[in-house]
């Protein structure tokens, strides 16, 4: 690797800028910050090197672009782009932001968004199930944060006018682009013509089994990048070998500058520098703050000697294939070059997973009731210092807690319940702190309820006794829940 011969006093600048290129994949004059590329550009020769050995991931740097080709193994429901406000994209957005990147391929150096909006209602015409009429303002909002999702990454720069304006009334607003058809080109390069698949298998890594043991270490160490917590159990013989080998992991802590974790159950990275995560946990915010507390509740409750222990349940049956099967149901098929397609795009053969006899480890069931009556009861006793409109709505709270931990690897969910996973023992014995506001500055002290928090009590925040309160994810284990 070429950071084994990186002068220790820039090897925390070298890390930074791995960590951003594997953060983003695609980094501009100005995505993320202004200067984001020139501390890519610093260390781009030894990048370039050390991320193909170590991932298998292709770096191309230019003088206004980094991009990073990343493999990705399997599917991931949870993956996905957001607008700036944090609502994720559904998939009206995403058809608009392809259409936007096709037209913009296809433009000059400058275009206005009604001009921009008649070349993409135009070419969603031709796509069955896909319209963009600007007379809709769902239809317009939706198309204005696809541009603004092309802005903040500076593929197109805002010129004149304001794209709000013609989102409330396109008969008298209008926004003026300038083009970068160097970022357009850099956002979506697929490794495959797409008019060629028939699966989307084509676009997934090599899933054969095969004996290459670097495949495989590479295979792992995408996980453990990807992933915040990677369990043995969910991999192939090879895959856990490989995870159990301590050289599979340094070489991932001396690139990212992460921390390496290991248990008898698997493996995580931490990030002490919390820059590669997109999420944080713990974290700020009602619903962090709750899942935070319910992964304390449900450690008691598992490990608690006075109540009948839970019932324990192997993982669910893998959804990978029932995902696979129904984004190959809507391939349009009317644009597949069919000539090529049985040359290029055969199927892939799915790798066995499970081909060990391996016992399939077993994982204490949580019921859906008693997550939603501890979340009631999180509710009585801390509920004014929830957000509003969590207070008034415990069932979307427990969901939206309860998605968080699911996210972070924490929880999986089951039918009737959740099972906790082993990572979660990481955050038994949490405790809770109310903190007061200054008396001289609150104006309006009311009492509270006999049950509730002190007067003047607005906010709580959560400790975990058991890891520092600042870690960041990849989370990490720390013992096994039994």
């Amino acid at each position: 690797m070429k950071a084994r011969s990186i002068a220790s006093v820039d090897l925390d600048s070298f890390q930074r800028a791995a960590r951003l290129i594997l953060t983003h994949h695609l980094v501009t004059t100005t995505f993320p910050d202004r200067s984001a590329l020139s501390s890519l550009r610093r260390w781009a020769t030894e990048l370039r090197e050390d991320l193909l050995a170590t991932f298998g991931y292709r770096l191309e740097v230019t003088e206004t672009t980094a991009r990073l080709f990343t493999v990705a193994d399997r599917l991931d429901p949870g993956a996905g782009t957001s607008t700036a406000t944090g609502r994720p994209f559904d998939r009206r957005r995403y058809a608009y932001l392809a259409l936007a990147i096709a037209a913009l391929g296809r433009g000059g150096g400058q275009i206005t968004l009604s001009e921009l909006a008649d070349h993409v209602a135009t070419d969603a015409s031709r796509v069955e199930g896909v319209d963009l009429d600007t007379a809709r303002a769902a239809d317009r909002d939706a198309f204005v944060d696809a541009v603004a999702w092309l802005t903040a990454r500076g593929a197109l720069t805002l010129a004149d006018g304001d794209a709000g304006g013609w989102a409330s009334d396109p008969g008298h607003g209008e926004a003026l682009y300038d083009i970068d058809r160097a970022v357009v080109a850099a956002v979506f390069r697929p490794p495959r013509a797409l008019q060629h698949l028939t699966s989307v298998r084509a676009l997934l890594g090599s899933s054969v089994p095969h004996s290459d043991t670097g495949e495989v270490r590479r295979r792992v160490r995408r996980a453990l990048v990807q992933k915040p917590v990677v369990y043995a159990e969910e991999l192939s013989d090879d895959e856990a070998l490989q995870l159990a080998l301590p050289r599979t992991t340094e070489e991932v802590e001396l690139l990212t500058g992460l921390v390496c974790e290991r248990r008898a159950e698997g493996v995580a990275l931490v990030d002490p520098s919390g820059r590669l995560s997109d999420v944080r946990f713990p974290n700020t915010g009602t619903v962090a703050q709750v899942a935070l507390l319910l992964a304390g509740e449900i450690c008691d409750r598992v490990s608690d000697p006075d109540a009948p222990p839970p019932e324990r349940m192997p993982l669910p049956a893998d959804g990978h294939d029932a995902l696979v099967a129904a984004i190959d149901g809507a391939i349009p098929r009317s644009g597949l070059f069919t000539p090529l397609a049985s040359a290029t795009s055969g199927d892939l053969v799915e790798r066995v997973e499970g081909a060990s006899e391996r016992p399939a480890p077993t994982h204490p069931l949580i019921e859906d009731s008693w997550v939603a009556g501890t979340i009631g009861r999180l509710v009585h006793t801390y509920g004014r210092t929830f957000a509003a409109q969590w207070q008034a709505d415990p069932a979307g709270l427990a969901q939206a807690a309860t998605e968080r931990l699911a996210q972070m690897r924490l929880v999986v969910r089951a039918p009737g319940g959740i099972l906790a996973l082993p990572a979660l023992a990481r955050f038994r014995g949490v405790t809770v702190s109310v903190r007061k506001r200054d008396p001289e500055i609150d104006l309006f002290l009311d009492s509270s309820p006999p049950d509730g928090p002190p007067a003047g009590e607005t906010e709580f925040s959560d400790l975990d006794p058991s890891s520092n309160s600042a870690s960041t994810v990849p989370d990490s284990i720390h013992t096994e829940i039994s």
